[in-house]
């Protein structure tokens, strides 16, 4: 790992400096999460103190080593403060939650790396406001989210806007969960997301005839499933829901 001794913002990374939402996103975890806490991105400890006032298990990743020091001479046993850079990072396979204010040029790469984990189980994020809204679907879901929307769900519990940050930022950001699945709405993974892929890929002017070019589901089931899904004639694939993406595998699997 590199030393950066050009400071945070370097890293692309803007401190959180709003302490109604430091306190939101302690009680968010608190109330609606459980197990051991890996912090993504820990910079100054604006939210290692609150989680490690959980009475649970902190583990807070940093990657700037002068952070890291003052990181560990500031609360010692209260967490367990590791050098290391995320996208390297290996999760632990036992249950756990992620907490983090993610660096914006970086988000679609964590969620990758996240979403390809096995271990945690609920997940709240700081991310770039485009992103969490594409990841939750608000407005239309992007590729990513419906490759693994039937293994995780994606909620978007409010804007947050760039006063909350310092050095300010210049776009808004979102606080983003992510929450696995007990039971996925699909098993097969690997044929489901092709398959995704392929439908946003091909040529036409609504999902109806995308589907169909992919030549994975015959015509007569495909009309059939539009129907009984209500699916609009103009609808684009960003327009599926998650039941909607299962159903339709259904149909290429028979």
């Amino acid at each position: 790992m590199s030393e950066f001794p050009g400071g945070r913002q370097e890293l692309g990374q803007n401190f959180l400096a709003d302490p109604a939402l430091i306190a939101e996103i302690q009680r968010l975890v608190r109330e609606q999460t459980q197990g051991p806490i890996i912090e993504l991105g820990a910079g100054d400890g604006a939210l290692t103190g609150p989680l490690s006032r959980l009475n649970r298990p902190v583990t807070a990743l940093e990657i700037d080593p002068r952070r890291v020091r003052r990181l560990q001479e500031r609360f010692g046993g209260r967490a367990d403060v590791v050098r290391a850079d995320v996208l390297r990072y290996r999760f632990p396979a036992a249950e756990h939650t992620i907490v983090g204010n993610i660096p914006f040029h970086l988000t679609t790469a964590i969620i990758r790396k996240l979403l390809s984990e096995r271990g945690w189980s609920s997940a709240v994020l700081i991310v770039q406001w485009e992103v969490a809204r594409r990841r939750a679907g608000v407005g239309g879901a992007s590729m990513l989210t419906a490759s693994w929307w039937p293994w995780y769900d994606f909620g978007l519990v409010r804007r947050i806007p760039a006063s909350a940050f310092r050095p300010v930022p210049s776009v808004d950001a979102g606080l983003l969960t992510m929450w696995r699945r007990p039971v996925p709405l699909v098993e097969e993974r690997s044929g489901y997301q092709t398959f995704v892929k392929q439908v946003f890929q091909a040529p036409g002017r609504g999902v109806e005839e995308m589907i169909a070019r992919t030549g994975r589901v015959r015509r007569a089931e495909l009309r059939e499933w539009v129907r009984w899904s209500r699916i609009p004639v103009r609808a684009l694939p960003k327009d599926l829901a998650a039941e909607d993406w299962a159903r339709l595998w259904e149909l290429v699997r028979d």
